[in-house]
């Protein structure tokens, strides 16, 4: 094999390690494989996105009462009692075409108000922070049979390997980097030294694949966003990429994507303002997933959750404080949409949890166990004893996935 031709089949071989880059203020993409041709992202909003001001209950009795100066006087119409934010555009034209349902009420079985232990909880899968040193999508993978042996399953494109994807299947990862990639001659010395490393060469070999798909993704235009990357366009720009690595036939199968920055806690704002410059941003990512992801779009489901809501009402600084339900959305051209999932207790003070939060009522491990079940075919049993262990009081939800 000449020089050359070795250098396309390394570029070419599989997905897995990239160099990495420090992205912890922007949104980072985790990717794994899977031998399935559906496709699931994976969105967190990190911080406790604020559920009543992404979704409105407008047509609560309540609702402009318990929320004071946050109460926005409008928002795009679902179902004449929600709404959404009107800078949640893209995600209103996809409920019109039944590609999107909407989660309200739900929250994880967490009821403190740690962002750290919420966030663990919500990945490790369990009932209980620490309950489980593993993430619920790598067990996911395990539960799986692939018969490629070499491939690594799971990117994460950030400076850390988020726990959701943390465990015993392999995972690697990547990150957009402003510095050049090392020069064809370092590269070549690499692959003779290691020829006959298996573990490293799989590992330089995928690495070079997935930079190589991710650099294709990328316009010019975005890669010049790319050197001042931050967090109001790094969603449109890591969704880009992530949307190339998800096409190609031989690569992911599962991706997830961390957002940070919605603790708002002071000066939160309403149509306009801090929180709303987060829903414009998310938006964008949104856009870029559909716009992007539109061969495989009828193959693709994306999950967006938060480790947990707000308080309803609002503090003496403009904002928020950590709260308990929040809502979340279900969205891609496999998802049987335009639905709102809630069970609706109210706003008056007698129907709030702890006389504070909005009350849960919806627990998100039936929203996950349901998409693993209805979307990438795996049998309940599995994901109850071993992806989400000691879940079934959770129970299921229904026909949030169309039928092939």
């Amino acid at each position: 094999m000449t020089k050359m031709d070795r250098r396309k089949f390394l570029y070419t071989a599989a997905t897995g390690l990239a160099g990495a880059a420090t992205m912890t203020a922007f949104p980072g993409l985790a990717i794994a494989a899977l031998p399935t041709d559906k496709r699931l992202i994976v969105v967190l909003l990190r911080g406790g996105m604020d559920g009543l001001a992404a979704v409105p209950p407008l047509g609560d009795k309540n609702y402009a009462t318990a929320r004071g100066k946050l109460a926005l006087t409008d928002g795009l119409p679902l179902d004449g009692f929600f709404a959404l934010h009107p800078e949640l555009a893209p995600l209103h034209a996809l409920y019109k075409k039944k590609e999107l349902t909407v989660f309200h009420g739900i929250a994880s079985p967490y009821r403190e108000r740690s962002h750290f232990d919420g966030q663990n909880l919500l990945e490790n899968g369990t009932d209980r922070p620490n309950g489980a040193t593993s993430g619920w999508l790598n067990r996911t993978l395990a539960s799986v049979p692939d018969d490629r042996a070499d491939r690594v399953k799971g990117l994460a494109i950030g400076q850390n390997v988020p726990l959701i994807l943390y465990g015993q299947e392999p995972v690697a990862s990547w990150a957009p980097s402003r510095s050049k990639m090392p020069d064809s001659e370092l590269l070549d010395q690499l692959e003779r030294i290691y020829d006959n490393d298996a573990l490293f060469h799989n590992a330089l070999a995928q690495g070079l694949a997935i930079h190589e798909i991710a650099d294709e993704a990328l316009s010019g235009m975005q890669k010049e966003r790319m050197k001042n990357i931050n967090r109001g366009n790094a969603a449109g720009v890591l969704a880009a990429a992530a949307s190339k690595l998800l096409q190609d036939k031989n690569g992911a199968r599962i991706a997830t994507v961390d957002v940070g920055g919605w603790d708002s806690h002071a000066r939160q704002g309403t149509a306009g303002g801090s929180l709303a410059n987060n829903l414009k941003g998310f938006a964008q990512g949104v856009e870029a997933f559909t716009k992007n992801l539109a061969p495989i779009w009828d193959k693709t489901a994306v999950l967006v959750v938060t480790e947990f809501g707000r308080t309803v009402h609002e503090n003496g600084t403009g904002g928020t404080d950590h709260g308990t339900a929040s809502a979340a959305f279900l969205m891609g051209g496999a998802v049987n949409g335009g639905q709102i999932y809630a069970d609706w207790k109210g706003l008056d003070k007698n129907s709030l949890y702890q006389n504070r939060d909005l009350m849960p009522t919806t627990d998100m491990r039936a929203l996950f166990k349901s998409v693993l079940r209805d979307h990438l075919g795996i049998p309940l049993s599995t994901i109850e004893n071993v992806i989400f262990p000691g879940s079934r009081s959770a129970g299921t939800l229904s026909n949030l996935i169309r039928k092939s």
